[in-house]
């Protein structure tokens, strides 16, 4: 029996929202991640219990791991990285500007010898909106500028490699990351900032090489064994690092730096 066009299209018409919706149907980690925007934007309670049950003057030096879900996923993916005095403080989806904001109870109220910041992906995928350059060199240097006036040495990290976001397709990132990691580079250099380069160790190219990332953006374990070097030679130079500025901060704020 022959289906009249007319009453197709009537049908597919009255099927076309509920197909919308379920491909606009946000996933259980965007509602969570949505859920805790609205009710906490810079995520300033998510780590606040640790922070409260942290010894006041460690063994070993107080290193905060400042980031994102990188950083986040290198603490539940690579758990011995993070030995006495490695501290991670990394919050999924988070962009420069809500790590500025809760760059003191995470790393300035911890007083920690160094902070290593990853920082800038999320702000490249345009998380909470389209935001230029200089205003992520901005929310950086901002951050740099905080931790050494209180006698903290800074790491600053390359941007890992994205050749697209899963979930921001068409950017085309990857022109850009590399953009932001030359003056990342360079403002390390000027500011006494150590250069963590994540990039170069892991990339392709554009993108992470085939094996070191999950998704392309985020890396495996693989991923995080190829960065490990980089951040273990990063830190012994930030904790070789002594200027007569950094010693009058630290005695000023009182940091056994």
């Amino acid at each position: 029996m022959r289906v009249p066009m007319k009453a197709l299209f009537a049908a597919a018409l009255l099927l076309l929202p509920a197909a919308l919706a379920a491909q606009q149907a946000p996933s259980a980690g965007d509602r969570a991640r949505e859920e805790r925007i609205r009710n906490d934007p810079a995520g300033l309670g998510r780590y606040r219990e640790e922070n409260a049950k942290l010894a006041p003057m460690p063994a070993a030096p107080r290193i905060v791991f400042m980031g994102d879900s990188i950083i986040e996923g290198w603490r539940s993916r690579v758990p011995a990285f993070f030995g006495p005095g490695r501290i991670g403080r990394g919050i999924s989806g988070q962009t420069t500007m809500q790590m500025l904001i809760r760059f003191r109870q995470d790393v300035i109220d911890l007083k920690p010898r160094v902070v290593h910041i990853m920082a800038g992906t999320n702000d490249v995928a345009g998380n909470l909106g389209p935001v230029g350059d200089a205003d992520i060199e901005a929310n950086i240097r901002s951050m740099t500028e905080l931790a050494q006036a209180h006698g903290i040495r800074v790491i600053l990290a390359s941007i890992p490699p994205a050749g697209d976001f899963p979930w921001r397709r068409g950017l085309d990132p990857g022109p850009r990351i590399e953009r932001l990691n030359t003056w990342l580079r360079s403002y390390a250099a000027r500011s006494g900032a150590v250069y963590a380069d994540y990039w170069s160790a892991v990339h392709d190219g554009i993108a992470f090489r085939a094996g070191l990332a999950s998704d392309g953006v985020h890396p495996n374990e693989a991923g995080y064994a190829a960065m490990a070097p980089v951040a273990e030679a990063a830190i012994r130079k930030a904790l070789a690092l002594r200027s007569a500025g950094t010693a009058l901060a630290c005695a000023r704020a009182a940091n056994p730096c």
